[in-house]
């Protein structure tokens, strides 16, 4: 058995009640499963990919019908900024500390599992939501590998990224962590229209936010980092903040991540090949925020320090506010450096990291990057926790 598109669209349109009006992302959907057929999952694994995939394109095609129900919710405002950076550098992290003013509105992990109905049209079902996002933590808790939480932060009614959400116009760089697709990730980049992908993820917070309060989103997933031009298009007043951690950290940090998700999916993955493809991925993430850098919206990035950050989460973050022309309210302030007391650098268990796992050579591995670290002045990690710690 494979996975189909037309069968999964065609289960995910009854699963909604309603028929899908966006033939691009059906085509994207199309190229995915093809990539995902030739990848060699196991049945576990191509059994969960299904599940998950139908799930998501019936979330997408649920809230077009809301929409078609409801067509005001098109005409709410989302104010948007961005929480970006390369993979593994510290954008949860960040996220966590904007989860901690007040004046803007975060995805929710509940939500993102189970989007629909819009929160505030049915709020007896948010706490059904909730328990459910309980549920799944507890059932996927064992097969975690020992110190997942020191990979990856997650809170059931916590602050959640776009992952989803991209998944539902099937533009999500993440799938390429979860599985092995190297031509799905290139064709993302080099062929793929995102446009469509990004205004149903503009749907989505929309729906989120209807008849609620609109607030500020902070909205956080590494990858929108390959997109920022899609994201102007879709949002024209989107700005980017955007997370700098050494680059050879970085990749060693993504392969350790992927391939302990894709162990889950395969019978056998080879960490080498892991390595080889998180390079490229990791240099393609670069080369997308370099040209972006250097085009005609570079202002609308904020360039964030990793290392100031876990140092002074509260000054680095002031500076952000500053950057971005908001304030620093006393009472976020307090919030953010509670937070950090709350939860100190390797709280929940620390990582360690090797290159050579992952058949990479570390001096040409730090020659690929020199240009990104010069440009960004990007320290190397064990220079920039010495100086933290001295």
């Amino acid at each position: 058995m494979s996975l189909d598109a037309f069968a999964i669209l065609t289960e995910a349109q009854e699963k909604a009640g309603f028929a899908d009006s966006e033939p691009a992302i059906s085509d994207n959907l199309a190229v995915l499963c093809e990539a995902l057929n030739a990848s060699g999952l196991n049945a576990d694994g191509e059994a969960s990919a299904r599940r998950a995939l139908v799930t998501r394109q019936a979330d997408r095609i649920g809230g077009l019908k809301w929409c078609a129900e409801h067509p005001e919710i098109l005409d709410e405002p989302i104010d948007a900024l961005f929480l970006c950076g390369l993979p593994r550098s510290g954008t949860t992290y960040f996220q966590y500390l904007f989860d901690r003013d007040r004046r803007f509105q975060l995805v929710r992990t509940w939500q993102s599992l189970v989007p629909l109905p819009p929160p505030a049209v049915d709020a007896q079902s948010v706490e059904q939501r909730k328990a459910f996002a309980r549920e799944v933590r507890a059932r996927t808790r064992p097969a975690e590998p020992e110190n997942f939480a020191a990979l990856h932060l997650y809170d059931e009614d916590g602050s959640d990224e776009c992952h989803a959400f991209l998944e539902q116009g099937v533009t999500a760089a993440g799938f390429h962590n979860v599985y092995d697709v190297p031509s799905y990730f290139d064709w993302l980049l080099d062929a793929c229209d995102p446009l469509p992908a990004y205004r149903a993820h503009k749907r989505q917070l929309q729906l989120l936010q209807w008849r609620g309060e609109a607030k500020p989103w902070a909205l956080k997933y590494p990858n929108h980092l390959l997109f920022m031009d899609a994201i102007c298009a879709v949002h024209p007043g989107a700005r980017y903040a955007v997370t700098h951690r050494d680059p050879v950290q970085v990749l060693a940090s993504i392969a350790k991540m992927t391939l302990t998700l894709r162990r889950t999916r395969y019978d056998h993955v080879d960490p080498a090949r892991v390595g080889a493809q998180m390079l490229h991925f990791i240099e393609r993430h670069i080369e997308r925020l370099m040209a972006f850098c250097d085009g005609p919206e570079a202002a609308r990035v904020v360039h964030v320090d990793y290392y100031r950050l876990v140092a002074d989460p509260a000054g680095e973050m002031a500076r952000v506010h500053g950057e971005l022309g908001i304030g620093s309210p006393p009472d976020v302030m307090a919030e953010i450096a509670g937070w950090r007391r709350e939860n100190p650098k390797n709280a929940r268990g620390a990582n360690d990291y090797a290159l050579a796992q992952f058949g990479l050579d570390a001096a040409e591995v730090e020659a690929r990057f020199a240009a990104y670290r010069a440009r960004f002045a990007i320290p190397r990690e064990a220079d920039a926790l010495k100086e933290i710690s001295a």
